[in-house]
């Protein structure tokens, strides 16, 4: 059992918490929700001892392990697959190394009698107690058994984990942390990288063989097949129900639709006593009663009603400068990494004011193509830009490239130029960063917040060929919609990656397909892509082998 106890977060003299407490058992599911900024993030990290909270506590059992999958994956690129891997028991190895080191101190070591080699030999004694009374573990086999599982094949295991797309780094992160048997998971956005294949997968162990889970996603699908539990965060507070998502929504709206009528009644109330506290004020046959119904109103808790997430995205792309009749052209493009090929003589011609998508599997070259085209990486074959191009290039993890020691606003004013400069509040206001928030550093935003605060730097220059990689991970449902509207309005070229049919949906005319290390162009709509093929997803796309 894991306590949260009386936690309070103070972020600048404002508080993100107010004593919050709850429990967490064993075999608990539990979806974190709450509006962008709520602070689930940060509840999160502060649960996996990564962040520290201004006051209060979390218990846990002294053995007790928590693993923690952040929102962006931190898995460094100068180590292979095995040897990321491998982290989950760096503990352990950490352990070892330092009885050899103790054991060499004392083998060199002849002040037998002094203090300071009595208490090398207890360390060692202690160390070695925990460290053989670990269960005797091949764990060279456990970590092949692990990526094995997840679809690596063994060829894989010696690769650089910088050859991989995202879904292949988050399945790394997911071997680690099934390495570690862990007393409790927690997940923020897991499923905004990986392909369906993935996603079936992390269900399935997440329901069968985990212990507790905590887990934030704007997964719908994935967070009911998995939660038997929601704690809503909202206002400072939390809302805890032994229900899942669908469920919870029913049982929020029939708390809000309390909570307004209480309100009403309350306020009623207060509009009567103050009615009669203005009418017999000064008349000594109820001073008494005046009195009496003053203290009573300066007691008095207020109900407050639960706020909704009533702001509005408002975004438009500048009008895009004419460029050549042809702004991206590819020839005869191979792309390998070692003797992995990723796709070989690839072409593609993408015409002024086309707007295509690129689908397939997790780790087929799409990712891989769009820094061909940025010019990022080194590839066999030619890849070229029209004339006059100016391209707007939004990765999959823009977010992560923030500088975190800036404020929203030194974030924009930093690359603002000319008159934008006085117009950065607007800016900032239209993609829901008013008030103080733009005082906030980007440290403490939401992975929500972030990919608003990236795209408003990706609009502040005129282009006219936009290419996003997976730019609706982390926004919600509403900002999706209003990122849509504004790219079907976009007047230049877009070259769109994404799994979301309802976000590509109208957006896209060409589809270009990556598959078995080829590239094949088809001119229909993304629809008729999917209807032709007989998918009713586009992470079913992971499925068709």
């Amino acid at each position: 059992m894991i306590s949260i106890d009386a936690l309070v977060v103070e972020f600048g003299g404002q508080s993100l918490f107010k004593d919050v407490s709850f429990v967490i058992n064993e075999n608990d599911k539990i979806a974190l929700m709450g509006k962008n900024g709520a602070g689930k993030s940060t509840m999160m990290k502060i649960i996996a001892g990564r962040q520290k909270a201004t006051r209060g506590h979390v218990r846990y059992p002294k053995e007790s392990v928590i693993a923690y999958l952040p929102q962006h994956l931190l898995t460094e690129d100068n180590c292979t697959v095995f040897e990321e891997a491998s982290k989950a028991f760096e503990h352990v190895f950490n352990m070892r190394d330092e009885m050899d080191r103790l054991n060499k101190a004392l083998e060199t070591r002849t002040d037998y009698e002094s203090d300071e080699y009595m208490s090398i030999i207890e360390k060692v004694s202690d160390l070695g107690e925990k460290f053989y009374a670990l269960e005797d573990i091949n764990y060279d086999a456990e970590v092949e058994k692990a990526l094995r599982g997840l679809g690596f094949k063994r060829e894989d295991l010696h690769r650089h984990t910088s050859e991989f797309s995202g879904g292949w780094r988050m399945r790394i992160e997911l071997a680690k942390i099934l390495l570690q048997k862990p007393d409790l998971i927690l997940l923020d956005e897991p499923t905004n990288h990986i392909d369906i294949e993935s996603v079936i997968w992390l269900e399935d162990f997440l329901i069968n063989k985990a212990k507790a889970v905590m887990v934030i996603s704007h997964d719908k699908a994935f967070i009911d097949n998995i939660t038997n539990r929601t704690i809503e965060v909202t206002m400072g507070r939390i809302y805890d129900y032994k229900a899942n998502y669908s469920h919870y929504l029913q049982l929020r709206e029939e708390r809000r639709a309390s909570q307004i009528k209480a309100y009403q009644e309350q306020q009623k109330f207060i509009a009567d006593n103050m009615a009669f506290i203005e009418r017999f004020k000064g008349t000594y046959s109820k001073t008494n009663q005046v009195s009496s119904r003053e203290r009573m109103l300066e007691k008095l808790e207020v109900i407050e009603i639960d706020e909704m997430d009533t702001s509005s995205l408002k975004l438009r792309f500048p009008p895009a400068q004419r460029s050549g009749d042809y702004p991206v052209t590819v020839q005869d493009l191979t792309k390998t990494y070692g003797h992995h090929i990723v796709f070989r003589n690839a072409n593609m011609s993408i015409s002024r004011g086309e707007k295509v998508s690129f689908v397939g599997r997790n780790g087929e070259g799409k990712s891989t193509m769009i820094k061909a085209i940025m010019g990022d990486i080194d590839f066999q074959g030619k890849c070229s830009l029209g004339h006059n191009v100016k391209v707007g290039y939004f990765a999959q993890n823009q977010a992560t490239l923030l500088d975190e020691g800036l404020t929203v606003f030194q974030t924009i004013d930093e690359v603002a130029e000319g008159d934008i400069r006085t117009q950065i509040k607007n800016i900032l206001g239209r993609f829901m960063f008013g008030g103080d928030d733009i005082d906030k550093k980007v440290s403490i935003l939401s992975g929500g917040e972030k990919t608003r605060l990236a795209m408003v730097k990706l609009l502040l220059e005129p282009v006219n060929v936009l290419i996003l990689d997976e730019p609706t991970n982390h926004l919600d449902l509403k900002s999706k919609d209003v990122l849509k509207e504004a790219l079907l309005a976009f007047d230049g070229t877009l070259i769109l990656v994404s799994h979301d049919r309802d976000f590509l949906q109208g957006l896209s005319q060409k589809v270009f397909e990556f598959k078995d290390q080829r590239v094949i162009e088809h001119f229909e709509t993304i629809d008729a892509f999917l209807t032709r093929n007989r998918i009713e997803n586009l992470k079913e796309i992971d499925l068709k082998k």
